[in-house]
């Protein structure tokens, strides 16, 4: 049989040695492809991993003709006996398609197919590794969604093995404009001479699928820093995805995140910009506890932590049963940090001097924890604010320069003369009605 075999690899090298001087690309091509598929039915494996070489490295081999035999092959891959073999073939492919750029997307496809069984052997770091050989984004006839799925799975990979710098290098080659479908245009024909891009595999998920693989990675991303903020902003753009606002189902353990998260950051513009689109969303009307607590943020009075808590632990500890699981370690502290800081602010708001132990007693505090709180949010630059220690009393103004106060002095006065100026025009028209009034 390997007689046989050898004898008919024989006869076809020689048919393609003819072509292939010929400079006859189909002849060559069917040549190439002739003998691979007389390898593979002989099934033998070391035989077509030598062949492969064999063929690659032919003086003036085509570039047709090579692009053919890997495509070939690796249609044979699933179809190995055994893990080694199918290591085997898929490493001789790919020594063969480096360094070439006619077959880079198949090269990728090769180590992504290798990465994959490193990691189903627990070889993560290994894994991880062999996908950072590979700059997909450089690829011009790839198809979008396999570039943003190949550097998903780059960015995965470095979350699993813990290597948190690498993932986020990698996560800022995806813009997250990219994941907006523009079905108005048409697809842009490719230019002549232009590469032409290839269709995306069949087991590419679809660009808003994408979307959120991208948006959970990020949130186990931002979850390690516990930023709360960017968590927020992931959950808010799943939410924003139309299959997801459709099914209440999924909407539903989203937007309790949202809210969660929202509560749990700092105060900032942007968390209060946030804070105020979610309270006009419509589907919050349906979840009225997590409405009530946003609009406790909203409105300017203190809020009691003792009461908030009894009334929110229950539904804070469901949430490690949600999607998502739980909010963090460090959330219930933060919680009541946040709900502290709400609570300088809105006596910020009130109050141009206050008593340590006045604002203590608000805060629910002990004089200790209400300074260091206090001097905490003047460090960040949240609040501008003085504490006279020997007095025991905070102030709240900011302290004016001479120019600022001569500047309010100078405005007072402006608008002073202005309204004396439209009384006495009032006046005088008033005179003037009554005086026409008189003589006729």
């Amino acid at each position: 049989m390997e007689e046989n075999l050898d004898a008919a690899i024989d006869s076809l090298l020689n048919v393609e040695k003819q072509m292939r001087l010929a400079g006859d690309v189909a002849g060559t091509k069917k040549a190439v492809i002739d003998i691979v598929e007389l390898c593979y039915k002989a099934r033998a494996w070391k035989t077509l991993n030598d062949q492969i070489v064999l063929l690659s490295k032919r003086r003036g081999q085509l570039k047709q003709a090579v692009t053919a035999m890997v495509q070939k092959a690796m249609q044979y891959i699933d179809d190995t006996p055994d893990i080694e073999t199918r290591v085997e073939l898929i490493k001789t492919l790919n020594n063969v398609s480096a360094g070439k750029i006619y077959v880079e997307i198949e090269r990728a496809r090769l180590i992504k197919s290798l990465a994959k069984i490193k990691e189903e052997q627990g070889l993560i770091a290994e894994a991880a590794d062999l996908m950072q050989e590979i700059a997909v984004e450089t690829f011009g006839a790839m198809a979008k969604t396999e570039k943003v799925a190949f550097i998903l799975e780059q960015v995965r990979l470095c979350l699993d093995r813990q290597d948190y710098v690498r993932a986020q290098i990698l996560s800022r080659k995806i813009s997250p404009r990219a994941f907006d479908v523009d079905t108005s245009k048409d697809k842009k024909k490719p230019k002549e001479g232009g590469n032409i891009v290839e269709e995306a595999p069949a087991d590419i998920p679809s660009l808003l699928e994408l979307k959120r693989i991208y948006y959970e990675l990020m949130i186990r991303y931002h979850s390690h820093n516990n930023d709360y903020l960017e968590i927020c902003r992931s959950y808010k753009a799943i939410y924003d995805i139309p299959s997801v606002k459709e099914d209440p189902s999924q909407w539903t353990p989203v937007l309790r995140k949202i809210c969660w998260y929202l509560v749990l950051s700092p105060h900032d513009p942007m968390q209060s910009s946030l804070l105020n689109s979610t309270l006009e969303d419509k589907n919050l009307s349906e979840l009225s506890n997590f409405r009530l607590l946003l609009k406790q943020l909203v409105t300017m009075e203190v809020i009691h932590w003792a009461s908030l808590w009894e009334m929110y632990k229950d539904e804070f500890e469901n949430e490690k049963n949600l999607l998502g699981g739980s909010l963090g370690p460090k959330a219930a502290e933060d919680l009541k940090l946040r709900i502290i800081e709400h609570n300088i602010l809105v006596v910020s708001k009130y109050y141009s001097r206050i008593t340590l132990k006045r604002l203590s007693d608000l805060l629910c505090l002990s004089l200790q924890e209400a300074e260091k709180h206090l001097s905490d949010m003047v460090v960040s630059k949240a609040l501008v604010a003085k504490i006279d220690r020997p007095m025991g009393i905070v102030c709240f103004q900011t302290a004016k320069d001479s120019n600022d106060i001569l500047n309010s002095w100078a405005t007072n006065l402006e608008k002073l003369l202005d309204l004396v100026e439209k009384s006495c025009h009032q006046i005088h028209k008033e005179t003037m009605v009554h005086k026409a009034v008189l003589k006729a």
